[in-house]
């Protein structure tokens, strides 16, 4: 096939974008962007490439149209046909390229969401918590409705598995032309302020072509500590008071602000970044202490900020707004413990009460923060104490608008993050705890294992002591087996501070991962319950207990449908024990970011969730490019807590229970068919001889493990002969690199060819959430596939019998989700998500194309030969190319 004109390539390019139905100011966003880029390659100093790229770009687009074998060759020779160094380039560019389109995507989203907010329909949107409450109100009244809210809660904790593939400094210059972007639109066209934005941009985006993609070594546990805090510091610090402002306001109508709220804070922040220590040997009791301090000091200097700032603009004169009786009370006490400050500030403030005191509020922060003992505030009740004054006195001078106003968002900050910021959760393998009680037990000499575990304990009673209860106190053990494993932290926390002592506070969490953990957990719970330090801890909590169940080990256990049955049903289990126990159960859900890690979009699962097992309490893991994707930006982050707040209220509303048990019920059959033909089908895979070795040939999972993604190694050994040692995320991401997608989907269509009933298959979609939000996530994991990339991963193996099954089942799976779903392609039924991943596919392609080449010669060098440097830098270019363009890693 000939090479097109210049002519007929622009043309080409313009009708694929044009098909694509992008919205027009998100088109004009790409092409701006796009054309900056092509300006940057031009001036790159590097001749030709520009040209290079766009002959690229152009044939990956006709091979992704007109799907001829002859397209895909010419596109895949181009590839071939650079030089090492210039397809390291063209990596980049590619790479470069799906930024700033992620870039425009984002920002269109938030363009949306601006757009929407302040409009008279808003309330009304059906995934809102203000919709929410009042479809609940509906069934269960106002009251019980306005309970449930006010007892709701969402945790997310953030992880610091490794999951995002670009740098903090890519990262970093993407958010800078964000603001840049809205700059942009904020100016008039062809003014001097778009050019000076464009200029910006352009500067920008050339400073993003000369960032080094690739981080040059692996961050330490801290690093990933202050990567998170970015996150807190730009967004979820206001964002989520924010959420809650917008709720009341929802409720309240006209009176918000006036009085004080309905919301209350539902938002907890959890943390496994510098507490995960499970096969992570660099997160040591150390390490912990400096992620609690770090992120203590972030919090602590935006309390105090906050406080300083609200302290000025209370310029309320006592004739007009005369203090209570309590707030002098205060003030005294106050000006005791600082008397100069005092002096100063009422100098400065002779007639202005409650300025005085929230200025010296800040001081009191700020001195907590600087940990000055003679001024700080010994916990953050404290401090709500004094704020509560402040409000009350306020509010019995006739100012309510300031007492309910920014004074109540600094309330609700302080009651969210309180002087920690994050919930530091720790967790450990449920065989290392074994190994060194047995050793304690023993009377032997303490090891470095053994001393590390037990100063992990007293470090929990530390950071309990130095930043409150709330803190830390949460101990997951993973691998959870039987009872004992839970009964050993305490057992080890007894050791740790010695006859004398007085161990921390600690919830000891189980974490079930496998299958047949899964089905164990309602014995091993009815067991644990009855141990000493768990009942005692269940009745000083109220009969609360937290479970965790793992999505990925059981996913790579038994597949992906098996394991989705497999967390249903013991959830509906555990939570039909914990009501029968009159047990208040939070089920925390150890969800991935790749869909064949339990990914995908959340509020849908919550509500396809068991009856009893949500009950107003959501919490679950968020990695990698999740917190950057779910909270990098306000506009999303608020978005995304008010979606998930909603299903959260919805899910425990008796028709939706209802809904789920009635499907669960009448589709039990054919979840029981699904389970053993999905299962059988998954085993003929994985447990094929030689399939380890020949899965480690035919993806770059091998080579994932060279990313400098994060401290946590890939691996728990050094063998790739055994699935058991190999962690779920690079058993997710080289699926993903090699364009399969397998971890995702494997098994399903064979179990749907089992039921073999297309209209009962079609009502169950309709019906059951559970299977609809299964067949939906498959959907999108394999509109990211493309059949002739599989096919040339899956040549690198020479085993014609396994990369047949995996096409097969791949095409029986593709065709029994686009029949059930309707339509007559993948994603027909969800026009915006379609137009998403087609926009993007043909430029991933370019980049696989690149992958191959150097997968390929890696693969066919000599046996013992020196890995080509070269050829390994774009392998890991391209690796990191494609995780952009699919906005998926693991």
């Amino acid at each position: 096939m000939r090479e097109l004109t210049q002519t007929e390539a622009i043309d080409l390019v313009g009708r694929y974008e044009a098909e694509q139905a992008i919205p027009e100011q998100m088109r004009s966003d790409v092409r701006m962007l796009g054309t900056l880029l092509g300006q940057v390659l031009r001036e790159s100093g590097s001749p030709g490439l520009y040209e290079d790229v766009e002959r690229l770009r152009t044939a990956t687009i006709q091979a992704y149209t007109d799907e001829t074998p002859e397209a895909f060759a010419r596109a895949a020779a181009i590839a071939d046909s650079f030089t090492i160094a210039r397809a390291d380039e063209v990596a980049r560019a590619f790479t470069a390229y799906f930024h700033l389109v992620n870039l425009a995507e984002e920002h269109q989203r938030v363009r949306i969401l601006r757009e929407r907010d302040g409009r008279p329909d808003r309330e009304q949107a059906t995934d809102s918590v203000a919709a929410a409450f009042v479809r609940l109100a509906a069934e269960v009244g106002d009251d019980t409705a306005l309970r449930r809210l006010q007892n709701m809660r969402f945790h997310p904790v953030f992880t610091a598995h490794p999951t995002e593939a670009r740098r903090r400094a890519v990262s970093t210059s993407i958010r800078r032309l964000a603001t840049l972007l809205e700059q942009h639109d904020a100016s008039l066209r062809g003014g001097a302020d778009e050019r000076r934005a464009q200029r910006r941009m352009l500067e920008e985006i050339d400073t993003l072509w000369r960032t080094a993609p690739l981080r040059p070594e692996k961050p330490a546990p801290t690093d990933e500590v202050r990567a998170v805090m970015a996150v807190f510091d730009d967004t979820l610090y206001t964002a989520v008071p924010h959420v809650y402002r917008r709720v009341d306001d929802a409720l309240q109508g006209p009176a918000a602000g006036g009085r004080a709220p309905v919301v209350r804070p539902f938002v907890r922040v959890g943390s496994w970044v510098g507490g995960d220590r499970d096969g992570n040997p660099f997160v040591t009791a150390s390490v912990t202490r400096k992620a609690s301090a770090i992120a203590s000091e972030h919090v602590l200097l935006g309390l105090a900020r906050t406080a300083s700032r609200i302290g000025r603009t209370l310029t309320l004169d006592a004739t007009t707004t005369p203090p209570s009786d309590a707030l002098l009370a205060l003030w005294q006490r106050l000006k005791a413990a600082d008397e100069d400050a005092a002096k100063d500030i009422a100098k400065r403030s002779p007639d202005e009460p409650h300025r005085r005191i929230v200025l010296l509020i800040a001081r009191k922060i700020e001195a907590t923060r600087a940990r000055n003992a003679d001024l700080a505030y010994a916990d953050p009740e404290h401090l709500l104490a004094d704020l509560r004054v402040v409000q009350d006195s306020l509010v019995q001078a006739g100012a309510p608008r300031q007492a309910y106003g920014h004074l109540q968002q600094l309330l609700w900050q302080v009651e969210t993050y309180g002087f920690h910021l994050t919930e530091l959760e720790v967790r450990q393998h449920s065989a290392v705890h074994a190994k060194v009680l047995a050793e304690l037990e023993s009377g032997a000499p303490r090891s470095e294992l053994a001393e590390e575990v037990l100063d992990v304990i007293r470090t929990v009673g530390f950071l309990q002591e130095r930043y409150g209860p709330r803190a830390a106190g949460r101990y997951i053990v993973s691998f959870t087996q039987s009872a004992e494993d839970l009964a050993a932290v305490h057992k080890l926390a007894a050791f740790a501070v010695g006859p004398d002592g007085t161990p921390p506070v600690l919830d000891v969490i189980p974490l079930f991962e496998t299958f047949a953990d899964l089905q164990a957990a309602p014995r091993i719970l009815a067991e644990i319950v009855e141990h000493p330090e768990f009942a005692a801890r269940l009745e000083a909590t109220g009969r609360r207990l937290e479970v965790m169940l793992g999505y990925s080990d059981s996913s790579k256990d038994v597949g992906p449908v098996a394991a989705n049955l497999a967390l249903y049903e013991a959830q509906a289990k555990i939570a039909a024990w914990a009501d029968e126990n009159g047990i208040e159960l939070t089920l925390f859900h150890g969800r991935g970011g790749a869909l064949g890690r339990g990914g995908g979009p959340a509020n849908s699962a919550i509500m396809a969730q068991p009856p009893h097992s949500v009950d107003g309490r959501f919490k679950l893991t968020e990695q990698g490019e999740v917190i950057f994707a779910r909270y990098g930006d306000p506009a999303i982050a608020m978005r995304h807590i008010d979606q998930v707040a909603a299903a959260i209220l919805l899910a425990s509303s008796p028709s939706n229970e209802q809904r789920n048990r009635a499907a669960a019920e009448k589709y039990a059959g054919v979840a029981a068919t699904l389970d053993a033909a999905s299962r059988e089908r998954f085993f003929s895979l994985v447990k094929a001889p030689g399939f380890a070795p020949w899965f480690a040939r035919v993806t770059p999972m091998e080579e994932i493990g060279l990313l400098a993604l994060g401290s946590r190694p890939a691996r728990r050994g050094l063998s790739v002969e055994s699935l058991e040692d190999l962690r779920a995320i690079p058993w997710v991401f080289a699926w993903t690199q090699a364009r399969i997608n397998l971890a995702g989907w494997f098994g399903l269509g064979t179990a749907l060819d089992a039921v073999g009933d297309e209209p009962l298959l079609q009502q169950a979609y309709q019906e059951w959430p559970l299977f609809r939000t299964l067949i939906d996530n498959v959907a999108m994991s394999l509109a990211k596939t493309d059949d002739r990339i599989a096919l040339h991963y899956l040549e690198l193996g020479d085993r014609d019998d396994l990369a047949a099954l995996v096409r097969d089942e791949m095409r029986v799976t593709r065709d029994w989700v686009v029949r059930i779903t309707g339509g007559t392609e993948l994603l027909g039924n969800k026009p915006v998500l379609q137009r998403a991943v087609k926009m993007r596919s043909p430029y991933v392609d370019a980049l696989s194309l690149l992958q191959l080449r150097a997968l390929r010669a890696l693969r066919d060098a000599p046996e013992g030969a020196p890995v080509d440097p070269e050829l390994q830098r774009l392998l890991l270019l391209s690796v990191s190319g494609v995780a952009a363009g699919l906005q998926n890693t693991g």
